[in-house]
This record gives C-alpha cells, structure tokens and sequence, in this order.
C-alpha cells in the first residue's frame, strides 16, 4: 500500500555530487513496507552550509552524505558520533529537534564485511583514494587489526595524512606494489563516470592477489570485480557496502530495525 504524504510525513534526504537512485529506491521501498510516514529524496548542491541550514530549519529527519560533501560539512554541524569523529569524515546526519548529530555507516559497513567475508589481519593490502570513503575503509582496516598496509593516493598531502593517521605506507602509484589485498576507494569503474571500464589496478596485481574490494556500488559488478571474479579471488562488492550502510541509515532516522529478509529484497529492488 503506498504512503499517503501529509502534513506529518517526515523527510529524509541525501546530498552528492552525481546522485544516484539507489537511497531513494532503498528507503522508499522500506517505508511503504512498514508504513512509515517518511518520504526520501535525493539532492545536489553547489553550497553546502546552506544545505546543512536548510535541513536544520526545515526539519528534515535524516540526510545522507556523499561525495564530495563527507568532510565539508561538518563545521556546520553539532555533534559529532564516535564513528564520524575517529575520521573526520560524516555519511550520516540525524536531526532531531534543530539538533544535527553525525555518523558514519560507511564504517560501520565496511568493519562488517572484513569481518563476515573472514579477510585474515595479517593480510597486506593497497587501498587506492585519499578522500572520506577512503578514510572510513582505512580506520576500518585499522581498528579490525591490519597493520601493514599503503595507501595509493596521487594527492600526496592526503594521502601521507590518511597513511601517517592509521600507520600505513604512502605510495603515488601502484608500480612496484605486490599485496595480498586490492581495495579501490576511487571512481574508477563507476557506472557514468570517465573511467566506468578502467580498472582501478593492473591486471598482474589482480592476479597476485587473493581479495579483491570495491567500494563502487555502481554497478555492483564493476570491471574490478568481474576480473577479481573471473581469476577466483575473494570478492566484496560496493553493493554489499551501500546495502549495509543504507540500512544503518535507515535505523538511525526512524528508530526500526527491518527483518533480514526485508532488507535484502529491499536492497534488489534498489539496484533494480
């Protein structure tokens, strides 16, 4: 049954450089499951101080954050949780009563793939971006335990910030690199963008490694992925990283917890 929107329905929203349908589907189908009185919508904006006031005075729920927003806006915000503030880097803003508190899901994702995918903490790894996705995977790698490490970055200020924060390596390029691990935090491989059929690593590198992560969610099976797949490595996919980081969103604007089962159909008909 669809959800009538009235004078009471809450708004939850969410901010990006290149919106995408998968929030809107995700937490629409959600709210028309378990009639919920919200509505979602995704934006862009060229300002985002005045975005952040405007879900402050129009009281709006909930509003996620993307690219390139994740450490710009935080100076307009009031509190930060222990998942947003370890990084310095926000995917999440609740507001209750005027009040904006930040989080980060995309931690809390990623900390839970490593986990259930059983990626050994011994494991050697290249993490490729510098930006606050790439932040959140590399405290993620941190604090489950993996200490040896690089972070590829052609911006090597933040890069040497990202490493020296979590006691990993820099590197400019991928030459010469031989891990156990490839992590792509880049658009590279993303449905849309410049480089949608590049892979974020050399073949070779791929071969020699036993896991393969992409944050890119779209599409699920980015060119990394398919050869990771193809050369039968250990795969986590962007999907599965939006998937569980859109639920915890979810949980934190309204309080409700869906069944298992729920979430995945939920999650299909988003990537649908």
């Amino acid at each position: 049954m669809a959800i009538t929107i009235n004078k009471d329905t809450q708004l939850c929203m969410s901010l990006s450089g290149r919106p995408g349908n998968f929030g809107t589907r995700f937490h629409n189908y959600l709210y028309e499951q378990l009639q919920l009185n919200y509505i979602y919508k995704a934006f862009t904006t060229d300002n985002i101080q005045a975005a952040v006031a405007g879900v402050r005075a129009l009281g709006i729920r909930g509003c996620a954050v993307s690219m390139p927003f994740k450490e710009a806006c935080i100076e307009f915000l009031d509190e930060l949780d222990p998942s947003a503030k370890a990084i310095d880097s926000v995917n999440t803003i609740v507001n209750t009563a005027g009040h904006l508190k930040a989080y980060n899901t995309d931690y809390i994702a990623v900390s839970r793939l490593l986990a259930s995918h059983a990626v050994p903490t011994d494991t050697v790894f290249a993490l490729r971006g510098s930006g606050g996705m790439a932040k959140a995977v590399a405290f993620a790698l941190r604090d489950a335990g993996f200490r040896q490490g690089f972070i590829v970055a052609r911006n090597e200020a933040a890069g040497l910030r990202l490493a020296d924060a979590c006691g990993y390596e820099w590197m400019a390029d991928t030459r010469d690199l031989k891990v156990d691990m490839l992590v792509n935090v880049t658009p590279i491989g993303m449905a849309g963008g410049p480089e949608a059929e590049e892979l974020a690593f050399q073949q070779d590198l791929v071969g020699a490694a036993h896991t393969v992560f992409d944050v890119v969610a779209i599409p699920s099976e980015t060119p990394l992925i398919k050869l990771g797949r193809q050369l039968h490595k250990r795969v986590i996919t962007g999907a599965e990283v939006i998937a569980i980081q859109a639920l915890e969103q979810f949980v934190l604007y309204t309080g409700v917890r869906p069944e298992a089962e729920l979430v995945e159909r939920a999650a299909a008909f988003a990537r649908g």
